[in-house]
């Protein structure tokens, strides 16, 4: 968080941008040049003795927050970017939002309901709050536009595949930023042309990417956010036939959805806790769901390192970013020993940084 009272002094022409998560929103402003000039996050998944809808929590955390949190910036916030994890085939560059736009984005919904759905409800709000201001939306998936379609696409019926059902990929906001500021390490040209890495965002949500010379040619998750890796409360990949089964024994569609978004991951696995600093100091005192818990998390992310270092035809760098990636000092520890078969590699830590990204996209694409 960044304190208001020593931010920069507001100008003319700020960013506001807005990043809605599942349960928060990080908020920041950010100059022409794209830079952070002011930041603050807040939750909104405050518990059901509020006895209120979560959109309703979402309005209220809005309403008391925001008006006062940027009264300084005045009539200097002239544009506003928001993450949007899923933009279909529709969307594969930021977009400015107008009322078209944003029954397209409602339908899409389904597709990512954890993200999509309250980044809809924040650019309402906004539009309401704040009429005049132009908004834009950039999307996570738009940077695996790049993906071949041996990456790209499923081994399904043909009908299906003419539904659009495909990889598109996800966290490509933050997989660009770790991108951008590898190559920023880099000292020639030649060797960012070249360069193989695997960006590792792992946080609530995790998936990894596979770029050669800036560009994503591999990633693991797919037509959803669900594919993949195990997350913090999803399940990651699991086999076809386990659902199957499920529905055979009478669960519905909801309660898939609900158990694999919101039972599953970490929590599932260690009946504890989705937070992976949690589970650290569970595990050091013998806690054995928290001990597999990071196990199978270990387990599948190595695995998935290796698909994509066999996608790139071996590595230069694996970035670590998001909560677990940057602040998981075990982590990195034990990559460092378990990837040793690699050859030399370069393992570093990232910030992340998908704010700095969407103030770029709608400084370039903005007036």
């Amino acid at each position: 968080m960044t304190d208001p009272a020593t931010a920069s002094a507001p100008g003319k022409g700020e960013v506001l941008v807005l990043n809605a998560g599942s349960s928060s929103l990080k908020v920041s402003v950010h100059g022409r040049t794209g830079t952070r000039l002011w930041s603050d996050q807040r939750s909104w998944s405050v518990g059901a003795a509020e006895g209120t809808a979560p959109q309703e929590r979402l309005e209220a955390v809005l309403e008391a927050w925001l008006p006062e949190a940027l009264s300084a910036w005045g009539d200097g916030l002239t544009l506003a970017g928001h993450r949007v994890v899923h933009g279909g085939e529709r969307f594969t560059a930021p977009v400015r939002l107008d009322p078209e736009v944003l029954d397209v984005l409602e339908e899409l919904v389904p597709l990512a309901p954890l993200h999509n759905g309250p980044a809809l409800r924040v650019m309402r709000w906004l539009s309401r709050w704040k009429p005049e201001l132009e908004q834009w939306a950039c999307f996570d998936t738009a940077f695996h536009g790049t993906l071949p379609a041996a990456a790209r696409t499923y081994a399904i019926p043909a009908r299906w595949r003419a539904q659009g059902l495909r990889r598109f990929g996800f966290h490509g906001l933050n997989h660009q930023h770790v991108a951008e500021s590898v190559a920023l390490r880099r000292a020639d040209a030649a060797g960012r042309d070249g360069l193989r890495l695997i960006s590792c965002h792992l946080g609530a949500g995790c998936s990894l990417c596979a770029i050669r010379g800036g560009r994503s040619i591999a990633t693991t998750m797919g037509y959803t956010p669900l594919e993949g890796l195990v997350m913090a409360t999803r399940s990651g990949s699991v086999d076809p036939g386990l659902l199957l089964y499920q529905l055979r024994r009478g669960a519905t569609v909801e309660e898939l959805a609900h158990d694999l978004q919101q039972e599953s991951g970490l929590l599932g696995l260690s009946e504890l806790s989705p937070s992976m600093k949690d589970l650290r100091l569970a595990a050091a005192q013998g806690h054995g769901g928290a001990q597999l818990a990071i196990a199978v998390f270990r387990h599948q992310l190595l695995q998935g390192i290796g698909a994509m270092a066999a996608s790139l035809g071996g590595v230069d760098v694996v970035a670590l970013t998001g909560g677990i990636g940057e602040h998981d000092g075990a982590l990195k520890k034990e990559l460092e020993a378990e990837l040793a078969w690699l050859g030399p590699f370069e393992l570093l830590q990232i910030a992340a940084d998908e704010e700095g990204v969407i103030a770029r996209h709608c400084i370039a694409a903005g007036p």
